[in-house]
């Protein structure tokens, strides 16, 4: 019997020891990876009916809240959104059914009230019955906001506008986008069917083209090929002067790299980067800077960085590949295949970018060669509208020393005096300080077809950059270098004038090239 009793007793110890070392790999080595598990809806059950704070732009206006449903509905809560289509990309949604995403996601702590901050102010809270939640207010202007949503039109791409001295973002939007009160319905049968419809789109609605898709960068990229030439390789605004010609070819090995319509261009870095000369850059990336500056250069700006901070949520890694794969299929130096480094060095090949991403290399360039990171939440307010949390800037890479930063100052502000991006200052910003670069990013269709891009910053009061921009517009009819700054530029010239307070309007919401 006392045999019998010990066994027990050993397999009693057994089973609590494997009990306990299950419950604290779940608590403590595996509590963030359930948390984050999209099936995981425990959080969302906890929370739905539970008091929720608002979603405010920076110039006051509500684009979020929870309003009562009446004692009959099947929750006491319902969350609502003020501008849905126009805010779907920030606020995301909240659905029983279907989860969270967007800001709801991210600050759902601070939502709900479940912070340090905001749990127990001090020891009277203990007695006093109060609703303990966040109220969010957003660096993102109403203002700015529409502006991007009207020059956009209903054309597929998106706008960002940042404040390249702080990070904080002035305006985020995307088209298509969607309404988050469908997905956040009390009907959890429409909330699922409409969630899985948004997914079966193959424009994929649910996604902000600013900061969760790449795309080919095009000419923008020159900007961070420009970098690379002046900080690292001695390139200057008088030298070298590139050769008048209508291709670059990068030997041993490349292929010709043609300028748009076969034009001859060349010249010094200003001129080269006026004419988004293919051949000069070309042979700038290949010749004078070399593989590993080019990379260097563009991680410094934030490429090929898989963590990029963003309070709003993961960002898609932008890509200047580091290598190339050789004939026996092991990754080789770029340098050993020119004719590739010479195409990635103009934005083509493997190169992708975010238009978040291309936003801030525009601001590295306006702020003196520091990048900030970016955010969209600016503090956070209890119940009584204290403030218990603010964000503060930070600067996240330093991109390129000053002395480069001002060179690509004067060089940008050129390409609107006299080059491609001429239509960024159109609108009420001809008397300041305005910098920019146009990109067509040819797609290889037939008929052809581009994105139109343009990149750039402005300030007016002391020429002190106050705004960075970048803007995309995909599929566009045609492949003319001109494309950019024709079907892009008037889009940033008016979230430019509309940040800055100048007269500028919205264009029209056409799509010609």
């Amino acid at each position: 019997m006392t045999k019998q009793i010990r066994n027990l007793g050993f397999f009693l110890v057994v089973i609590y020891a494997a009990l306990f070392l299950q419950v604290n790999r779940l608590t403590f080595f595996e509590a963030e990876e359930l948390q984050d598990n999209p099936a995981n809806n425990r959080a969302i059950r906890r929370d739905f009916d539970a008091p929720r704070g608002s979603i405010t732009t920076a110039d006051g206006v509500l684009i979020a809240d929870s309003v009562e449903t009446g004692p009959d509905g099947r929750f006491e809560r319902q969350r609502r959104y003020q501008a849905p289509q126009l805010y779907a990309h920030v606020t995301g949604y909240y659905g029983f059914s279907v989860g969270a995403a967007g800001l709801e996601d991210a600050y759902n702590e601070e939502l709900a009230g479940r912070t340090l901050d905001l749990d127990l102010q001090d020891i009277g809270d203990l007695f006093v019955d109060r609703e303990r939640v966040g109220n969010l207010t957003l660096t993102i202007r109403d203002d700015v906001q529409r502006v991007a949503q009207a020059a956009l039109g209903d054309r597929e791409g998106s706008v960002v506008a940042l404040d390249p001295r702080t990070g904080g973002i002035y305006a985020m939007y995307s088209f298509p986008s969607f309404d988050p009160n469908l997905l956040s319905s009390h009907d959890l049968g429409a909330a699922a069917t409409e969630d899985a419809r948004l997914n079966e789109d193959p424009e994929n609605p649910k996604l902000s083209r600013v900061f969760q898709q790449r795309f080919f960068p095009g000419s923008t990229f020159k900007v961070v090929t420009a970098s690379a030439g002046v900080e690292r390789a001695g390139v200057t605004p008088n030298e070298p002067v590139y050769p008048q010609a209508d291709s670059y070819q990068a030997t041993p090995g490349g292929r010709p790299l043609r300028n748009f319509g076969g034009r001859q261009c060349g010249g010094p870095l200003f001129v080269i980067l006026q004419q988004s000369c293919n051949s000069a850059f070309a042979e700038m990336g290949v010749e004078q800077v070399g593989g590993q500056g080019m990379v260097d250069t563009a991680e410094a700006f934030g490429f090929n960085d898989d963590d990029t901070p963003f309070d709003l949520g993961e960002v898609a890694t932008s890509e200047f590949p580091d290598s190339v794969e050789g004939p026996d299929g092991e990754a080789q130096p770029l340098d050993q295949n020119r004719g590739i480094l010479a195409q990635l060095s103009i934005g083509q090949n493997g190169v992708s970018a975010t238009p978040l991403q291309m936003a801030m290399v525009a601001a590295g360039v306006a702020n003196d060669g520091r990048v900030m990171a970016p955010y969209v939440v600016q503090e956070v307010r209890d119940d009584q509208d204290e403030v218990v949390d603010e964000t503060d800037p930070d600067e996240w890479r330093t991109a390129v020393s000053t002395s480069t930063a001002a060179t690509l100052q004067d060089a940008m502000a050129s390409v609107v005096d006299e080059g491609s991006a001429i239509r960024l200052d159109d609108q009420g910003l001809e008397d300041c300080n305005v910098g920019g670069k146009t990109g067509t990013a040819q797609l290889g269709t037939d008929p052809p077809r581009s994105h139109a891009w343009i990149i750039g910053y402005a300030g007016c009061e002391g020429g002190v950059p106050e705004v960075a921009v970048a803007v995309i517009v995909e599929g566009q009819e045609g492949a003319s270098e001109q494309t950019g700054g024709e079907v892009a530029a008037p889009i940033a010239g008016s979230v430019l004038s509309q940040v800055l307070g100048r007269s500028g309007n919205a264009p029209a919401n056409d799509s010609g090239d």
